[in-house]
């Protein structure tokens, strides 16, 4: 048997649940056929490259999978026939990666620098504090102009 990495795209506008229940439905599919699921992941929601069948993002899922060439056959016979799965891809590995995979530990890294940004200044992400010096600024350069107005009609009287 053969050690495999299948991700499948299911359709955005599927549940959560649906999503879950197709997983656990292919997972049946490949036991009934002598091979095991070592490790499911969700990894959630995504935003897609180009558009699929007219959608924009697709709900991403991950098998880590032991199971002979023939299982894994009927297993994309099964999400070519379901009209809720986009897209598939398995790929044979020489042995399956121990813990979370690149994508659930991207997912972690990206919250705790969420965590951390929120303590700091808001506005970050659009420059930070250089937005507040050119507000500074601005105000500063119409304060001058007010004050040149003021003179040049003091002047005139």
């Amino acid at each position: 048997m053969g050690l495999y990495e299948h991700i499948f795209l299911t359709r955005q506008d599927a549940s959560t649940q649906q999503v879950e229940e197709l997983a656990s439905q292919f997972q049946g599919v490949i036991e009934s056929l002598g091979g095991k699921v070592t490790k499911t992941e969700q990894w959630g929601m995504k935003s897609l490259s180009y558009r699929l069948r007219k959608n924009r993002k697709a709900h991403f899922t991950l098998f880590n999978v032991d199971a002979p060439s023939p299982a894994l056959q009927e297993l994309e016979r099964q999400e070519r026939l379901n009209e809720n799965v986009l897209r598939y891809l398995t790929v044979l590995v020489p042995e399956h990666e121990d813990g979370p995979s690149a994508m659930m530990r991207k997912a972690d890294r990206d919250r705790e620098r969420d965590r951390e940004e929120r303590g700091g200044f808001r506005d970050r992400e659009r420059g930070g504090f250089r937005d507040r010096e050119r507000g500074e600024q601005r105000r500063e350069r119409e304060r001058e102009g007010r004050a040149r107005a003021d003179d040049n009609t003091a002047g005139e009287e």
